[in-house]
C-alpha cells in the first residue's frame, strides 16, 4: 500500500529512478533540475530520506567516498512515487518577496524602490540567460523541455514588467 508523501518527497523518489544517490548528490539535482520553482534544500533532503528509509520507500546503503551514504529506491518507493504523480498537482501559488515589498513601496523612498527593482531585474536577466544557454545546449527529455520553456516565456514576462513600473509608479 502506497503513502502520503510531501512534494519534496516525491521529487528526491522522481530522481532516485536514476539510480542510488547519496543526499549530496541528490541536494545538487534537486538545486540544478528543479531550484529555479521549487526550493529544496540540503537539510531537508536528509530529514526525508531519513522519515523515507523508515517508512520503508529508500533503503540505505553502505557510506562510500567522504562518507557519502547512497540511497536507493524501493519498490514501496517506486509505488508511493507513481501513486503521487498521477494526482492533481492541485493550484499554483505566487510568492514574491519582492512584490510583498512593492505593495508597501509608499513606505520607502523612490530611489530605494528603484534599487531594488534593479537588483532584481537584473537576477532575472541572469536566470533568462541561463535558461537560453541551456535550451541552445539541448534539454534531454520533452518534459525537461517544457519545464524550461515555462521558465524562458516567464523570465521574459518578469523582465517585461520590469519595464512597465517605472510608468505606473509615475501615474500615480
Amino acid at each position: 500500500m502506497a503513502r502520503h508523501i510531501n512534494s519534496t518527497a516525491a521529487a528526491l523518489l522522481g530522481f532516485l529512478h536514476q539510480g542510488p544517490l547519496s543526499g549530496w548528490d541528490l541536494a545538487a539535482i534537486a538545486n540544478e533540475r528543479i531550484g529555479d520553482f521549487w526550493t529544496v534544500t540540503r537539510s531537508q533532503v536528509y530529514r526525508e530520506l531519513s522519515s523515507m528509509a523508515e517508512a520503508g520507500l529508500v533503503s540505505r546503503g553502505e557510506a562510500g567516498a567522504r562518507e557519502r551514504v547512497p540511497y536507493s529506491i524501493t519498490d514501496e518507493g517506486k509505488a508511493t512515487f507513481r501513486e503521487w504523480i498521477t494526482r492533481e498537482p492541485g493550484s499554483d501559488t505566487i510568492r514574491v518577496p519582492m512584490l510583498l515589498t512593492l505593495t508597501f513601496g509608499e513606505h520607502l523612498q523612490r530611489a530605494d524602490i528603484e534599487a531594488i527593482l534593479e537588483r532584481h531585474r537584473k537576477q532575472h536577466e541572469v536566470r533568462l540567460a541561463g535558461y537560453m544557454k541551456q535550451a541552445d545546449a539541448g534539454v534531454g527529455s520533452p518534459y525537461g523541455r517544457a519545464t524550461l520553456e515555462f521558465g524562458i516565456l516567464y523570465e521574459k514576462a518578469v523582465l517585461e514588467w520590469f519595464e512597465r513600473v517605472p510608468g505606473i509608479l509615475d501615474a500615480r
